[in-house]
């Protein structure tokens, strides 16, 4: 009998050995999902309000984990599944998945130090890595407690002497908390946009922006460089939003003289705030062999009926020359319901590239294609868009307003952003703009 309970013991023994050494540790296992697919926004200094650097931060997050994760809130990635290939799919795995909940589920144990794996480098303030150069407002902007802060612009001059190829680019508030977005623009020598206006300081172009209203009206196309005749952007910043990285050959064009145009737009919090946002370049270590564009399939022409829920806008572009698509990037405000990018070939053949059925204002999220998609001259790339403005949508600020294009995020946008490679050598214009009609091209280009 003795003999009996000894190996009871045993097998007992055994069995709690075999459970311990498969038990899910934060070190061993849980460390390399969070590296994998959360550290870059879950940091200090970024836009996620918790670290998970080490185990004490992000242990008391564990029920929140699972949670998050088994609802597919985390990480924030809106595509369907079915329609089109992105390099960029920040959707877990299920194994992951699994891993993350057996964690917390488990008492989210710690394990042996031993077992991590080797910590990522991050550069702080980053997530470029270093610089090579850091592109800065002169001033800071003091935002109001409260009220409406019209769009700010600030012009930087690069004092570029030649031509500059960026590799990798990214746009930062300094205050995250009071920055909706930034957009930074790249104005060559010759454009007339802003001519006259201060430099180093931010102010609100009153005179241009009615002009452009007027002239714009019921724009439906393209802009260029997605500013609307502004000029191409360099970088962007806005939750969710991801370094402007090229891949190896290709880069981002600054001629020599170019301006920085910063567009900056200010939300108050309720406490009174300075902002010095700046953007960080690091440059091609060679000469690159293609150019890429950032273009826009957009629309100010739409008027949503106060109570509608599912208002549909349309807008398209016709690409005058060759170029290869690179990602996609859907913008709209608070009423934005779902977005949907097509393509039309110019033998008459269509696709659907993207479809996000549930679009969120909070995540600005770039759509990064698999495999680049050549689109021919005479392509339309076409969006079409849905808006709730019902008082079932939670976020609508007043579902009895009709509600048209503007700036502020209680009025709304229609942009189909999306990126191109062309060669080094084409310009914004040559793909928007019938050859007999084009201005005369930058002597950067000749």
């Amino acid at each position: 009998m003795r003999s009996f309970f000894l190996c009871l013991s045993a097998a007992a023994g055994v069995t709690a050995a075999s459970g311990a050494t498969n038990s899910v540790t934060f070190y061993k296992d849980v460390m390399p999902v969070l590296e994998k697919n959360c550290q870059s926004c879950h940091r200090p200094g970024e836009a996620a309000p918790m670290s998970f650097l080490s185990y004490d931060s992000t242990r008391p997050w564990a029920k929140a984990i699972k949670t998050a994760v088994l609802s597919k809130k985390m990480p924030p990635w809106f595509a369907d599944p079915h329609v089109g290939k992105f390099s960029n799919d920040r959707t877990l795995a299920q194994g992951e998945i699994d891993t993350l909940v057996a964690w917390a589920d488990g008492g989210a144990e710690a394990g042996n130090p031993g077992d991590a794996p080797k910590p990522l480098t991050w550069v702080e303030g980053w997530r470029i890595g270093k610089p090579d150069m850091v592109i800065k407002m002169p001033q800071a902007f003091s935002i109001p407690a409260k009220g409406t802060i019209d769009y700010q612009y600030v012009i930087i001059p690069t004092g570029f002497t030649e031509d500059k190829f960026v590799q990798q680019a990214e746009a930062r508030p300094s205050d995250p908390s009071v920055v909706h977005h930034i957009l930074a623009f790249i104005r060559e020598p010759g454009n007339p946009w802003l001519r006259g206006m201060p430099k180093g300081v931010a102010f609100v172009p009153r005179e241009e922006m009615e002009k452009a209203a007027a002239a714009n009206g019921k724009r439906q196309g393209g802009g260029d460089g997605g500013g609307g005749g502004l000029g191409d952007m360099v970088a962007g910043y806005a939750p969710g939003t991801l370094p402007n990285i090229m891949k190896p050959g290709q880069a981002k064009l600054i001629p020599a003289g170019s301006d920085i145009v910063l567009q900056i737009h200010y939300t108050a919090t309720g406490k009174a705030s300075m902002d010095t946002s700046e953007v960080g370049v690091i440059f091609s270590t060679s000469k690159p062999t293609e150019r890429v564009l950032t273009l826009a399939a957009t629309t100010t022409d739409f008027a949503i009926p106060p109570g509608d829920s599912n208002y549909r806008v349309d807008s398209a572009i016709k690409l005058q020359d060759d170029a290869t698509l690179i990602n996609l990037l859907p913008h709209m405000h608070f009423r934005g319901k779902d977005f949907e990018y097509r393509v039309t070939y110019p033998s008459g053949e269509k696709a659907t590239l993207l479809d996000v059925p549930h679009y969120d204002f909070n995540w600005q999220l770039s759509y990064d294609l698999a495999k680049p998609l050549l689109l021919p001259k005479g392509t339309v790339i076409e969006c079409t868009a849905h808006y709730d403005n019902s008082a079932n949508n939670k976020y609508n600020p007043d579902p009895t307003r009709e509600v048209h294009y503007g700036e502020q995020t209680w009025e709304e946008m229609m942009f189909g952003f999306f990126d191109v490679s062309v060669p080094l050598n084409k310009t914004a214009m040559e793909l928007m703009v019938p050859e007999g009609r084009r201005p005369q091209r930058p002597a950067a280009l000749e």
